[in-house]
């Protein structure tokens, strides 16, 4: 492929070059012929002219001018041998042909279109005549012959310079450009064998440069994307084992006679089945999500109301934890279009978050405020906060700040992810900020209607 290109490359700069000089040949021989025909026919007018003025003020009429024609038409040195005579016309003052040659026939009245095309032949101030070109240019003599010659070859000589320098630029810039492509198809060919971290080097700003950035970004979220998916399945195999283990052995248990069939046996192993049953469900969630296919009932309602619904589900547990749980929102911002239950369920896990990780006599406060063609919703703790090395990850599936944290049973560790993709659904964005022992800030940005 890359000879192929390399070839095509060459060839397009060795044609395109060769194409100019042609052309640019072709128009310099011509113009150079043409000023060269016209000049030679200047001189040969200008000679004859000469003569015939020289003519008629040594004699003071044309009577005896047919007499002197065999002088007057051998060759000139000031002219390079052209004969002049042998290649125009005389026509008198009174517009008669004299002698001529081609359409002017002797004794011939001439138009006064044709005399108008011709040059005067002046002496002391009166017009005693007419010089008329009759004939083309005779061939070129030698001289001439020469000089075109000359100039040809040097047009010839250019046109092999002009190829052979295409011929180096051609291959100097391939090597330039398609070592890129070289270095690219490559690391193509890495990632196609399984290895997906690759990174080629950018050596210019343009089109290639940017294709290049864009592989190894490219390559550093395909990498990235595969750690994920290799972690999220360790991840669901882990949150999966505790609760199958814990039902698995009450189920032994209970089959062998070791464990009593009691009230809270069945309630443990049904606690187990629930969080198994919430983990497959959140599984579920973000695989639709990530299809693109994640359902949305949307209908317009009042940013403060969707903040009480959410809140409402939390008051017993936030009281019971002696957290104080607050609204703040004005009655009069402008209506969003969302799907109610999805974004209910976006923000308790944000309520939920917030609590597990609120000490007694903390703040959990949800607002909504208005932004530039959007609705700013947020839901704010005075927790202990996220580490600044932590915080960028927290969207991720299973990541979980702390090992303290990954023991609790009660969470999917998918209940920020999902939030993400559900506020994605809606064209809005997610972000955190948080300082440790301060609390910590989600904030949603979802556009009004």
């Amino acid at each position: 492929m890359m000879r192929s290109l390399a070839f095509k490359w060459v060839a397009t700069l060795l044609l395109t070059s060769l194409i100019g000089v042609i052309l640019v040949g072709l128009f310099a021989f011509r113009a150079t012929t043409t000023e060269f025909d016209r000049l030679r026919a200047e001189q040969a007018e200008a000679a004859f002219v000469a003569d015939m003025t020289a003519y008629y003020q040594q004699n003071g009429s044309w009577d005896r001018l047919p007499d002197a024609f065999a002088e007057l038409t051998s060759p000139r040195p000031h002219v390079d041998a052209l004969p002049p005579m042998n290649f125009f016309a005389l026509v008198d003052s009174d517009g008669v042909v004299i002698f001529g040659r081609g359409r002017f026939e002797p004794d011939r009245i001439v138009s006064a279109v044709d005399l108008a095309k011709g040059t005067p032949i002046v002496v002391d101030g009166v017009r005693v005549g007419t010089a008329l070109l009759a004939l083309p240019p005779p061939e070129l003599d030698p001289r001439e012959q020469r000089y075109v010659q000359g100039t040809n070859q040097a047009l010839v000589i250019g046109a092999i310079g002009a190829s052979i320098a295409a011929l180096l630029v051609g291959l100097l810039l391939s090597r330039s450009f398609l070592r890129q492509l070289s270095e690219l198809n490559h690391a193509i060919a890495a990632i196609r064998a399984g290895n997906l971290q690759q990174e080629v080097k950018v050596y210019s700003r343009d089109e290639l440069g940017d294709l290049a950035a864009a592989f190894n970004r490219m390559s550093s979220d395909l990498h990235r994307a595969n750690d994920l998916r290799q972690q999220m399945t360790a991840d669901i195999a882990h949150e999966l084992r505790t609760p199958l283990a814990v039902v698995s052995g009450y189920m032994e248990g209970l089959t062998n006679g070791t464990f009593k069939p009691t009230a809270e046996r069945f309630a443990a192993i049904q606690d187990e089945v629930v969080l198994l049953r919430r983990l497959v469900e959140d599984l579920r969630t973000l695989s639709i999500a990530d299809a693109g296919e994640l359902k949305l009932m949307k209908q317009a309602i009042q940013p403060r109301d969707l903040l009480e619904s959410a809140a409402r589900a939390f008051a017993t547990l936030a009281e019971s934890q002696q957290v104080t749980l607050r609204i703040q929102a004005a009655d009069d911002l402008p209506e969003l279009k969302v799907d109610r239950e999805r974004m209910t369920q976006v923000l308790s896990n944000l309520i939920a978050n917030a609590l597990r990780y609120s000490t007694a006599g903390g703040e959990v406060t949800l607002r909504a405020a208005r932004a530039p063609n959007s609705i700013q919703l947020s839901v704010q703790d005075t927790g202990m906060g996220i580490a600044p090395e932590h915080l960028p990850n927290i969207f991720e599936r299973f990541y979980r700040v702390d090992s303290a944290r990954s023991g609790e049973s009660s969470a999917s560790g998918l209940g920020l992810a999902i939030a993400k993709s559900i506020v994605e659904a809606h064209n809005g964005t997610i972000a955190a900020e948080s300082i440790v022992g301060s609390g910590t800030t989600v904030t949603i940005m979802l556009p009004v209607i």
